[in-house]
């Protein structure tokens, strides 16, 4: 059982707090038993495991954890990367820097058959927050890093967009694209689009994984069985 605060992988949970060293290490965290079970699961390589009371003192835990004291589990995996022709219906993120927005949309793409596509400039994926946010979708559905959107009918959603979503055409392949919560999507993709789309709501816009979720939803409602 670990016992000492400078044990080399308390030292490494704590370094994979940081971007650049999840970069480096090629390898995040993930905490507590559904997301340990999740990752083990689904076939990701377990770096190391630790548990409180069996591999760690429960107080050295809690102090590495993410989430501060009740900690009981947290597992250290190697990063994996999804493919981004993986489905026919991809979500495309365009500077989403928020990684609790990258994370929810990450289970909205894997709830409705998607995959997430990340452009540049957008939140890690493996940040603690975005994995927790994944609810486990991240195991299932891991997403991909891309330049652009791939080929394909392109639909930008936007506040102030030309149609309701309703209204386009979202046969696949087709990507949804979405952008960071204030600055929206750039000008090039949405000059780039086949469509600007809005989701009609009574007072402020939804926010950026609530849209994506409506907008992959609608498209799989009209998908054939």
């Amino acid at each position: 059982m670990i016992t000492s605060r400078a044990n080399p992988t308390l030292k490494l949970v704590r370094k994979l707090r940081d971007r650049r060293w999840r970069e480096r290490c090629d390898a995040f965290v993930a905490e507590g038993e559904d997301l340990v079970e999740a990752g083990c699961e689904a076939g990701w390589e377990l770096l190391h495991l630790l548990r409180a009371g069996v591999d760690v003192e429960p107080t050295l835990l809690a102090e590495v954890s993410a989430l501060g004291s009740g900690t009981r589990v947290l597992a250290v995996f190697r990063r994996r990367w999804g493919e981004p022709d993986s489905a026919p219906t991809r979500l495309y993120l365009d500077g989403v820097r928020d990684p609790g927005n990258v994370g929810a949309c990450i289970r909205s793409a894997h709830a409705f058959g998607g995959v997430v596509l990340l452009g540049p400039g957008c939140a890690d994926p493996f940040a603690p927050k975005a994995v927790r946010a994944s609810m486990g979708a991240l195991f299932s559905a891991p997403p991909a890093c891309v330049e652009g959107p791939p080929e394909g009918r392109l639909v930008v959603l936007d506040a102030h967009g030309d149609l309701p979503i309703w209204e386009c055409d979202l046969t696949p392949p087709l990507t949804i694209c979405v952008g960071a919560e204030r600055s929206g999507v750039s000008r090039a993709l949405r000059e780039q689009a086949d469509a600007v789309a809005r989701i009609p709501v009574k007072g402020d816009s939804l926010n950026v994984a609530m849209a994506a979720t409506v907008a992959l939803y609608e498209a799989q409602r009209r998908s054939p069985r």
